[in-house]
């Protein structure tokens, strides 16, 4: 006797709603995925370890902002307080050496901006190490 072979069908995947899932959840992971955006100023501060203060030397600046809106430049006036005539008052004491540290220090009633100003000047002239001082508060 004689058997008649079956004939085989081909065994065939179709891939396209394979590919139409893996295609929406990259859209949804790609939609629902929040990117973090930086935007704040990164100031490494040097730490200390004790509560003494540090020796000053003479290899810094030191800017001053009175409460009456006056910059001073490692003790000397400045005739006015724009910007271009800070930037100039910061060359010329460093003598062109923005390796220097820089010490910011406010009075307590000198307005935000003029703290902005001294930060601007500082790095349109390429200071990277700035500082800025406080005084330490009194337990009472």
């Amino acid at each position: 006797m004689k058997f008649r072979r079956q004939k085989m069908d081909e065994v065939n995947i179709n891939l396209t709603p394979l590919i139409d899932v893996v295609f929406l959840l990259l859209i949804f992971f790609m939609v629902t995925t929040t990117f973090k955006q930086s935007t704040e100023l990164t100031i490494d501060l040097p730490t200390a370890t004790s509560s003494d203060p540090v020796t000053v030397s003479n290899e810094q600046i030191e800017v001053v902002i009175t409460s009456d809106g006056q910059y001073v430049i490692n003790g000397l006036t400045l005739i006015n307080g724009r910007a271009d005539t800070l930037k100039l008052g910061l060359d010329e004491a460093s003598e062109g050496n923005n390796q220097l540290p820089l010490i910011i220090t406010a009075d307590a009633n000198s307005s935000y901006e003029m703290v902005m100003k001294v930060y601007d000047a500082a790095t349109q002239l390429g200071f990277t190490k700035l500082a800025h001082t406080a005084e330490r508060e009194t337990a009472q």
